[in-house]
């Protein structure tokens, strides 16, 4: 399925493309009930500007809800919104700000949107902050969890937990072994109703919705390109196995996975290693020059410098059709070349 979105790609793939632009504009330009997953972590709302762009505190929620009626229309019926929001502090003082709750509430009541499920994610290798707080005063502990809000157009969306499932807990494994010393069915005095069931071996465990990830990549491809090219990583990047969490949950092979705020471009790349397709679109054309060394792998230092010089040059490249030396490839890029003039793709 091609989509014209009315200006070509900075690169694409044989199953998605990344964008420099608005994505107000161009999420405009899709089919309505067209994308199955949005999955996305937009700038947060905090007291101090960041280099790649936040919204006053009071501003936030208003700014966000634009971008949010526009993807309830783009959405599948059973598709779903998953945004990661960030906490903050009022100014000057140790209390929490509302803006991420205040997100929740104007989305479900004025956008139409559902909370399918509320969801945490833990990120256990956060510095201590804020530093005023935490580190000097010591009067507030580490601020180290995001709310990720899934939405959905509808009380029933597409969603599968079996493909998400977790490796069991020591204490789970010894229960499996010797159910008999750990359990006695029962009805319990919570309503729960255990019975022998309970101790039946079914491979892996339900996940909670406490994601614990750790934010903590060093070496991977896209930091190692920054190095290479004498560059700042994109400063908000969420680990990839945050939203191939959701991709796995929440679409199948073959479905559209669109990242309004793609920033380093961690949703495309994970959504291209599961077989979906996938739009990413950032506003800063150098995160989304950059964003391309996700894809490129252990290239020649000359080929990964040439790649984002020519996205900076707003020259669209095909990175399914590029050539690079045979001893670098790897098979996302065995065959490439520029395209100039490409029209948009998916």
């Amino acid at each position: 399925m091609y989509f014209d979105l009315g200006r070509p790609p900075a690169y694409s793939t044989a199953k998605g493309a990344m964008f420099s632009g608005d994505s107000i504009e161009l999420l405009a330009k899709l089919p309505d009930n067209s994308i199955s997953l949005v999955m996305t972590s937009p700038p947060f709302a905090l007291l101090r500007k960041k280099e790649y762009g936040n919204q006053d505190q009071h501003e936030y929620v208003d700014w966000l809800t634009e971008f949010a009626k526009l993807v309830f229309k783009k959405l599948k019926p059973d598709g779903s919104f998953v945004l990661d929001l960030g906490g903050a502090y009022q100014k000057g003082a140790p209390t929490r700000s509302l803006y991420n709750f205040r997100v929740l509430i104007k989305f479900c009541d004025e956008v139409g949107f559902y909370l399918a499920e509320e969801f945490y994610w833990h990120n256990p290798s956060k510095l201590p902050s804020p530093i005023e707080w935490v580190n000097k005063r010591k009067i507030r502990a580490k601020d180290s969890v995001n709310t990720v809000w899934w939405f959905s157009k509808t009380e029933w969306p597409k969603s599968d937990v079996t493909q998400v499932l977790t490796e069991y807990s020591d204490r789970m494994k010894k229960l499996l072994k010797a159910p008999d010393e750990f359990y006695s069915p029962a009805k319990r005095p919570s309503g729960h109703d255990i019975s022998t069931s309970f101790g039946k071996d079914n491979g892996e465990a339900i996940p909670s919705n406490l994601l614990q990830i750790p934010n903590s990549e060093s070496n991977g491809a896209y930091l190692s390109g920054c190095k290479t090219l004498g560059i700042k990583g994109h400063p908000a990047r969420f680990p990839a196995k945050l939203p191939e969490f959701f991709i796995k949950m929440l679409t199948d092979p073959g479905d559209l996975v669109v990242d309004i705020f793609g920033g380093s471009n961690t949703t495309g790349s994970v959504a291209e290693a599961l077989d979906r397709r996938w739009l990413s679109f950032d506003l800063d054309i150098n995160y989304v020059a950059a964003s391309v060394l996700r894809f490129m792998g252990s290239n020649h230092e000359s080929d990964i410098k040439q790649v984002y010089e020519d996205i900076l040059n707003k020259k669209t490249i095909n990175l399914d059709s590029l050539n690079f030396s045979e001893k670098t490839l790897t098979k996302k890029t065995r065959k490439t070349k520029i395209l100039s003039d490409a029209a948009s793709v998916l």
